[in-house]
Formats: C-alpha cells, sequence, structure tokens
C-alpha cells in the first residue's frame, strides 16, 4: 500500500470510524475461507475527527435514481463534468445531478466527492420533539443512598438542555408516576405485582403522542441557529394535550420537580430482619416504557433508571424476599438452579423489543453491595444502546460523575448524543452483509445486500441504534460471495470493492441528520494486510455474543482456540512438527498474545465474577471503539522509578519490583501499586522530610497521570491504590502474566522480581503449546490449547 499500514489504519479510524481487520479483502469465497476470521469492521457512526473536521452541510443528500440501489454519491463515484452525470460506484447506474450542481466543475467540486464522511442536516423535515428524559428512581434505599441520588438528580436538571422534556416515576412495592405541572405533588399509582399492557396505561391516563402546539413550523426552513433559539424558548415549547402532566418541559416543571425529588421519601413500608426490601423494578420500567410508547413513539428518549437492589414483586421478579435465598451465581445458572431468571429474562426482553422499536434508550444505574439483577436486564441497555453503570453506592464518585458526564456537551452547548437512529449498510456487488455485533436491534429488511450467512445479529441490512455518542462502536461482518466460477466469467478481476454506511438520526439541535461514510479496499492477498488490534476485538465481540447466547464457557474457548490455531497454521512460518522453526510475521505477531490475554479476562472467564458483573464487562465490549476495548483485554502497564523514565512495561510479573511504582489501567481500573520498597518508604514519611523531594515527586507522577486517564473516561473507573503484598494488590497481580510463580525455579528473574501465587499458564507455555499445535497435521483435533 502507498503508506505504512499503520498509518493507514490510524488516518482510515481517524476520518470515517472505520476499522477492518483485514485491509485486503479476499477476492473469492475460497480466498475468505482460508483467512479463517470473516471479513468484518469496526465502525463509529459519530467519530470525532481530529485530522479533518467535516463540512456544515444543510442539504439533503443526492442518491442513485436506481430503486433497488439508492446509493449515495460519494469520492468513489464517477464524475462527468461535462455532462454534469455521475456513476454510481455500487450498481453502475448512470445519474443526472440536479439543477442546483448546475456550477460544478473540476476545479470547482461538491463536498460529496472530496469526503469520504458527510453529515447533512435535513432542513426540510419536520421539527422533532426534544429529547425526553425519564427518570425512574429506585425508593427503597437507605436514607443516606437516597439523599444523595436526589442531589444527583437535582443537579443533573442544570446539564440537560433548556428545551429538553422530563418525567419522573418513583417506586417501592407501588409505582407512582407524578404529575409535572400540579404544584400540589400528585401522582397516579400501579400496583408492582400487575404487569400493565400499554393500552391499559395509556387508556387510564388519557394518553396520547406529544405536539408541538404551532405545528405550522414544521416544513419551514429555519436556521440551526435560530431553531435552536426557538427550541430553547418557552413559548415555543407549549405541548397541546393531557400527557404533558407527566411528560413537561424543563423550563415550564423544573420547581416542581425539584420539590418531589426534595421530597422523596424511603419506601415507608418497613423491612422485617432477614428479609429483602420489596421493589417493583420490572413493573415501574414496563410503564416507563409504556408511558413514552403513547406519548413520545419514534422520538428521541432516555429511561434512566437509578436501582439499588434487586426486584424482589411483580414482573421481572429476581428473587424473593427471604435474605437466606442467595442471588443466583454461575454455578446456579450453569446447574439450572436460578429459580426466577427465565421468566425474568423474558419480561425484560420483551421490554426490551419494545423500548428499541420505538427508539427509546433504557440506562441502569446500579448501585448496591450485592447484585441486583443486572443479568435479566442486560436486554433492556444492550437493545437499547443505554448505559450501564455499576457501582457500590449513589454517594460514591464513580456514580456521581459517571452520571454527570451522560450529559456532556459539544461547542454548540449541544449534548453529544443522537437519538432514534437507523444505520443501513451498502455493498457492493462481490460481497454482503452477515450482520452485527453492538447495541442495537434488526429492522429486519432484506435485501441482496443481505448475506444468508449470518453472524450476531444477522438477515438485514438496517439496524436501529435507541441512542448514539461519539465513542459508541458496533462491529459489522461481511462475506464474500464472488465464486471463482464468476471469476472466471468475468473478463476483469475486480480491483476494490466498495462499502457505505447511511446512519439517519436525531441530533439535539432537533433536526434530523443523515451521515454517509462510504469506504474502500482493494482485493488480493492478505497476508501483510491484517490489523491485528481490531481483529482481536472482533473476535471478542463474537465471542462474548456466542458466550451470552449459549451460556458455555467451555465451548467458546474451545471455539477461540481452533481460530488461533488455524490462523497459527496459515500464516505462519515454520517447517512441519519442528515447533522451534515457528514464527509470525510482525503484522500477526501480537495477535496470540491479545487472545492470550482475552482467554483469561473476565468476558470469558466468570470465575470471581457475578453473572452481574459479567454483564457489565460484555456490555461495556460491545459499546467501546478499538483501543478502550484493547486496554479492557490487554491493560496497559506502566513502569514509575528513580533509575529510569516514565516507560510502558510488559503486563509481566517481571516487570514488579521492590523499588517501582506500577500504573495500571484495565479501562474499568486504575491501580497504583507501590512496590515494597516504595511502599515501606512512604510509611516512613519520607515524602514530607527536607531533601526528600524527588521521592515525593515520584510518588506524585502517577496519581497525576491517572486523574488523566480518568477525566473522560465513562463510566468513571474504579481507583485503586495499593502495596505489594497486601489484599488489594490482587487487581494487579490477577491481569499480569504469571511468568514467575511460586512453582518458578527461584532467580530465573532476578532477586527483585516477585512471584505471583497461581496455578495459571504463562504465556511462555501458551506459546510453546500453540506452536506445537500449529505444525501438527493433527491440530485441529484437539479441543483446547491448554
Amino acid at each position: 500500500m502507498g503508506i505504512n499500514l499503520q498509518d493507514f489504519i490510524e488516518n482510515a479510524e481517524d476520518i470515517d470510524g472505520v476499522r477492518f481487520n483485514w485491509n485486503v479483502w479476499p477476492t473469492t469465497r475460497i480466498d475468505a475461507a482460508k483467512i479463517v476470521l470473516p471479513l468484518a469492521c469496526l465502525f463509529t457512526p459519530l467519530k470525532e475527527s481530529t485530522s479533518r473536521p467535516l463540512p456544515p452541510i444543510q442539504y439533503e443528500p443526492i442518491l442513485c435514481n436506481r430503486t433497488s440501489c439508492k446509493a449515495v454519491l460519494n469520492p468513489y463515484s464517477q464524475v462527468d463534468y461535462s455532462s454534469k452525470m455521475w456513476v454510481c460506484n455500487f450498481c453502475f447506474n448512470r445519474n443526472h445531478f440536479p439543477p442546483q450542481y448546475s456550477s460544478i466543475s473540476e476545479t470547482c467540486q461538491p463536498a460529496e466527492v472530496q469526503f469520504t464522511t458527510l453529515d447533512y442536516t435535513i432542513l426540510r423535515a419536520p421539527i422533532q420533539l426534544p429529547p425526553v428524559f425519564l427518570y425512574v428512581v429506585d425508593t427503597c434505599v437507605d436514607e443516606e443512598e437516597l439523599t444523595a441520588l436526589k442531589n444527583s438528580i437535582i443537579d443533573s436538571l442544570s446539564l440537560l438542555p433548556p428545551n429538553a422534556l422530563v418525567g419522573l416515576i418513583t417506586f417501592h412495592r407501588i409505582v407512582s408516576l407524578w404529575a409535572l405541572n400540579d404544584p400540589n405533588l400528585k401522582s397516579f399509582v400501579f400496583q408492582g405485582t400487575k404487569d400493565y399492557s400499554a393500552k391499559q396505561v395509556q387508556e387510564w391516563l388519557n394518553l396520547s403522542s406529544l405536539t408541538l402546539q404551532d405545528n405550522a413550523q414544521q416544513n419551514m426552513q429555519i436556521p440551526p441557529n435560530q431553531m435552536q433559539h426557538m427550541l430553547n424558548s418557552s413559548t415555543a415549547m407549549k405541548l397541546k394535550n393531557k400527557s404533558s402532566f407527566f411528560i413537561s418541559p424543563i423550563s415550564q416543571c423544573e420547581p416542581i420537580f425539584k420539590l418531589i425529588i426534595s421530597q422523596l421519601q424511603r419506601d415507608p413500608w418497613p423491612v422485617s430482619q432477614g428479609k429483602r426490601a420489596i421493589r417493583s423494578s420490572g413493573t415501574a420500567l414496563s410503564i416507563a416504557i409504556s408511558l413514552l410508547e403513547s406519548t413520545c413513539a419514534h422520538t428521541g428518549a432516555r429511561i434512566m433508571s437509578f436501582i439499588g437492589g434487586p426486584c424482589t414483586i411483580g414482573p421481572g421478579m429476581i428473587i424473593d424476599e427471604d435474605l437466606k435465598n442467595t442471588m443466583r451465581s454461575h454455578h446456579d445458572i450453569e446447574k439450572d438452579q436460578a429459580k426466577f431468571m427465565k421468566k425474568a429474562i423474558k419480561h425484560y426482553q420483551m421490554l426490551a423489543q419494545r423500548a428499541s422499536k420505538n427508539g427509546h434508550a433504557i440506562d441502569i444505574y446500579s448501585c448496591s453491595l450485592d447484585q441486583t439483577g443486572l443479568h435479566e436486564m442486560k436486554y433492556l441497555p444492550n437493545a437499547t444502546g443505554g448505559n450501564i453503570v455499576m457501582g457500590d453506592s449513589f454517594d460514591s464518585s464513580l456514580f456521581k460523575t459517571s452520571f454527570q458526564r451522560v450529559f456532556t456537551k459539544d461547542s454548540k452547548q449541544n449534548l453529544k448524543m443522537a437519538f432514534n437512529s437507523i444505520i443501513e449498510v451498502k455493498t457492493s456487488k462481490e460481497l454482503n452483509v452477515s450482520g452485527a455485533i453492538g447495541p442495537c436491534v434488526s429492522m429486519n429488511l432484506r435485501n441482496h445486500h443481505v448475506s444468508d450467512t449470518e453472524i450476531g445479529i444477522g438477515g438485514t441490512a438496517q439496524w436501529k441504534f435507541c441512542v448514539l455518542k461519539p465513542s459508541m462502536t458496533c462491529g459489522f461482518y461481511f462475506n464474500i460471495v464472488q465464486t471463482q466460477s464468476n471469476q472466471n466469467q468475468n473478463s476483469q478481476q475486480p480491483n476494490r470493492g466498495f462499502i457505505q454506511f447511511i446512519t439517519q438520526y436525531q441530533g439535539s439541535d432537533g433536526y434530523r441528520h443523515v451521515r454517509v461514510t462510504t469506504v474502500s479496499r482493494n482485493f488480493g492477498e492478505n497476508d501483510y494486510a491484517f490489523d491485528q488490534e481490531s481483529a482481536c476485538i472482533l473476535l471478542a465481540r463474537l465471542a462474548c455474543h456466542r458466550a451470552q447466547e449459549d451460556n458455555n464457557g467451555p465451548d467458546v474457548l474451545r471455539w477461540l482456540d481452533r481460530n488461533l490455531i488455524k490462523i497459527c497454521q496459515k500464516f505462519g512460518d515454520y517447517r512441519k512438527e519442528s515447533p522451534e522453526t515457528f514464527q509470525l510475521n510482525p503484522t500477526f505477531s501480537m495477535f496470540p498474545q491479545f487472545i492470550f490475554h482475552l482467554r483469561r479476562s473476565q468476558f470469558i472467564q466468570v470465575f470471581n465474577n457475578s453473572p452481574d458483573e459479567t454483564s457489565f464487562y460484555r456490555h461495556s465490549l460491545f459499546l467501546e471503539d478499538c483501543l478502550n476495548s484493547l486496554v479492557m483485554i490487554q491493560p496497559t502497564l506502566l513502569s514509575y522509578s528513580f533509575n529510569e523514565a516514565t516507560h510502558a512495561v510488559l503486563l509481566d510479573t517481571s516487570s514488579i519490583h521492590a523499588d517501582r511504582i506500577l500504573l495500571m489501567d484495565t479501562f474499568f481500573h486504575v491501580v497504583i501499586f507501590h512496590g515494597e520498597t516504595i511502599a515501606a518508604w512512604r510509611k516512613e514519611g519520607y515524602q514530607d522530610k527536607e531533601g526528600y523531594e524527588s521521592f515525593k515527586q515520584l510518588l506524585e507522577a502517577p496519581i497525576n497521570d491517572a486523574n488523566e486517564l480518568m477525566m473522560l473516561r465513562f463510566p468513571l473507573p474504579r481507583y485503586i491504590v495499593c502495596d505489594q503484598g497486601s489484599s488489594q494488590a490482587r487487581f494487579l497481580l490477577s491481569k499480569v502474566n504469571p511468568s514467575l510463580t511460586h512453582n518458578s525455579q527461584f532467580g530465573y528473574y532476578g532477586d527483585q522480581a516477585a512471584p505471583v501465587l497461581t496455578d495459571d499458564v504463562s504465556l511462555q507455555v501458551f506459546m510453546e503449546h500453540l506452536k506445537k499445535l500449529a505444525v501438527s497435521s493433527n491440530a485441529t483435533e484437539r479441543k483446547t490449547l491448554l
């Protein structure tokens, strides 16, 4: 390729938000089978480019005239400036430019043929309702917890856009839906034991769709700056019907909303000793979805649920109120001894389908010392793209800071989130799309771009994303359809293939947007066009998807091992039956190491993790981009010492030294680990003594770097400071490669190194086994590497 492969990958990701595992595509189905891993990419629809900001485009995209195509004009289209025509690079149809393009020429080119990614603001589209934020608050928590939660909710109101709509539901054993325009603080109550249908809620509350009072403005072309002013003004935000009792503009109802929140009391029913609080989370979420379904269907909305414990009553019940009955574990699930799980999962899956159909995201802010039922409720955020924040307390900085970061704004003071989005994928004839793995649901659009082979959420060329943010990344998987016979029939082998992502969404500015990204790659040999980092993440997503569907860890491990062995057999350089001759070229050399850490990670290994924690970790992997996902799988490790400058070190026990400080970032945890000698000096207080300023600076350096790491991270990581030999040192020791254990020969890594007490195999042993199997003629008969 013309430039360095790594530079090409980084530029493509920065400009288009696209990162493929193979940057040269296989030509035929046979070639595709040989590369082992399916052709796939990580796509970040709202990627914020640092090198090439997008120009403001305030008109509609130009589409191919062919009914079965409708691809958007892009830089890969052939343009005839003299005849004012363009040839679609997907179906080769010739199209006329609209009259307003009459002045284009080779020296005056439209933006569409210059930018591979463009964001079109559709001015003629009807004005959208502002985003809706429906708070669903658990009051079955301790007084201190409830006070902290109420303060966070009140603080969040100032972070909402001035034109935002809000609603409030609280619950314990009953569910209360609050009227936000009644100074008498009136609420409508529902029994937590019942499952109310959407029709019942709609009829009882006399609900109908919310609309803006001045509908005459809907077809006017209003400039974005005037539009924002109009939406921010209270006069324009008057709503027409009784539904505005429950969903109301924050500019009009803020005093009443704050009063209701400030006067909220914890569940008045006493909880007997040995019992759990009676909590109707399933009913509360059902009513929240029914409310938005009736009032704000197909417009942007978030249901933000704050949960302090498991649902113990009614639909979605996860555990009964008796404390002697413990929450289900992975072992219970494996043995089919989770009494309430299947029924609860069915309830939350149905709720997720309803919410995603209407484009409403569901966030779960779960704060408790015990499990709250995320394992059963995970379908709500997984299908709708909502957030999961899991902490110990609503009074912790982890929850408070994470919740504030939900409302991050851009330079124009618009929320950095998009709503009710649909992503459509179009492909050139040589390939089609097999599926997607991410926070989305299928739109069931089956056309000639859709593969018969389904991977993840497949069988469609369109997916619904209820909410998008700049870092949200989805994995798309493709299938090569070109056969050898078809290739021979064609006089000329195709040189390039094309994929177009068309993302329609409701922006926080009140407009519909269409963001179009078109990418192209060459067909040919793949050996030196492999992106091992994105390949690892795409394989990890696929492994977690399989684990969630089948709930069988050993099968997923065997599947991972088979894929790794096949990759090494195909792309390794070796003599058969001679492991010592095995080598991988640099573009593949780190891939086995990534898979080693993936096998040991919390995504695959559930030991020592609750089902709720596993659901949280996998949800995060399905949301994040390549870099963040890679940190989750193989954490970064920095070393601080007197003898050398701060530098990255191997994620290995050999990096642990008594006179070092280590900073580990696992995405979910930021750990500062003091070596034995450093910890002893700190306890003696040398950092506070005159003449030891350098030691004080050494202690402060990792703290400053940790704060910088956590500055923009969502959710906020747990911050852990520990010493060598302490109980919390386990956070670091569980992640490093155990090259030196209590079973290793003493002194192998020198006197400075510290052994880890584990029976886990090291990367070195793993690689030895891998090499033996890769060069063996019957390697695939082995079930696992170890």
